[in-house]
């Protein structure tokens, strides 16, 4: 972590066995996602009754590259329906169980994304040259949906422009241009 964790106490005293845990937790959260930047902790009494038995709200304020903080907290009643008394250990263990749940999900979307860019054949179709313009650098294919995509000479791959002809099939991805949608990574079906 680039920034040490800040643990902070309110309307209730320091616990050191409380601020171990906390750390124990924050060490967890570092093995599950080691670009973490910054955790902050605050536990704060916000109410109490005659018994006491009011738990404490343990909020977790975690931030990331590329991403706003990730922030866990709950009400006291939350605990109350999830414990029978409940406490302190509890409010800690609860908060930091939904944090890891929070990161792991980021983690994971952060995986998919770039499993996604990297199967590029996935996304890949199979068109038909109707127009082709040597002259001027340019073409366009019918997609199998009936539409036509432009596409440039840059944009076909293994320099093959010079010898599409009309009607060559080809395979291609679909992007957006400055105009609307376009074909990139041409490349003549084989």
């Amino acid at each position: 972590m680039q920034i040490p964790v800040e643990i902070a106490f309110h309307n209730l005293p320091k616990s050191d066995w409380a601020e171990n845990e906390i750390r124990d937790h924050v060490s967890r959260l570092e093995e599950i996602y080691d670009r973490l930047t910054t955790c902050r902790v605050r536990v704060d009494q916000r109410a109490t009754n005659p018994a006491n038995t009011v738990p404490p709200v343990v909020r977790i304020e975690m931030s990331v590259p590329g991403r706003r903080e990730i922030v866990v907290a709950h009400e006291p009643d939350h605990l109350e329906r999830k414990f029978q008394n409940p406490d302190l250990h509890n409010a800690i263990n609860e908060a930091f169980r939904i944090a890891e749940r929070r990161l792991t999900q980021y983690k994971d979307q952060l995986q998919d994304r770039s499993a996604a860019g990297e199967h590029e054949a996935a996304n890949e179709y199979l068109g038909q040259i109707v127009e082709i313009t040597p002259a001027e650098d340019f073409g366009f294919l019918l997609t199998a949906s009936g539409s036509l995509l432009y596409f440039h000479r840059n944009s076909v791959l293994s320099g093959d422009f010079d010898r599409l002809k009309i009607g060559s099939a080809v395979r291609y991805i679909e992007d957006v241009g400055d105009t609307g949608p376009i074909a990139t990574k041409v490349r003549a079906k084989s």
